[in-house]
């Protein structure tokens, strides 16, 4: 996918998760105007081609509705040949506008993880794609002294 149209998508994700997705109503907790299912669509194809674009292979890429009450979840887990990055997307309750986790893995079944890092939602808002693209290679960089979390 081309850097305009993930710079496009990281700005769609960026107003979707400015509005209130958890509290939300309408067919099938899609939202007004399926606001919530366009995040969670919008989420897994971003992903998709964060993916490729970071060169992880062993890639899972997944969404979870999740209820009424949250604005559910887009997760990717890959792997590199030294380690891996676990990266969400998700409207936090109090989390003063962060909006993007991630930290780096050992295997794709590793939960634990590193250090957790976040990105606003003004972040996807103002980076390029590149920028974030660089952000997130530089736990790949540094992924040889694996941080455990507490």
């Amino acid at each position: 996918m081309s850097i305009k149209s993930q710079e496009g998508h990281m700005r769609q994700l960026a107003l979707l998760l400015t509005a209130d997705l958890g509290c939300i109503f309408g067919e099938r907790e899609s939202g007004p105007n399926g606001s919530k299912k366009a995040f969670l669509n919008v989420g897994k194809v971003f992903l998709r081609a964060l993916a490729k674009d970071l060169g992880l292979h062993e890639v899972t890429v997944s969404a979870n509705s999740g209820g009424i009450a949250v604005s559910g979840t887009c997760s990717l887990y890959g792997m590199w040949e030294d380690g891996g990055i676990a990266v969400w997307i998700e409207q936090r309750l109090c989390a003063d506008g962060k909006v993007l986790c991630y930290r780096t893995i050992r295997s794709s079944r590793d939960f634990k993880g590193g250090y957790n890092h976040f990105l606003t939602s003004s972040d996807l808002k103002t980076w390029s794609y590149p920028q974030l693209l660089e952000t997130l290679s530089a736990l790949r960089k540094d992924g040889c002294r694996y941080e455990r979390a507490a």
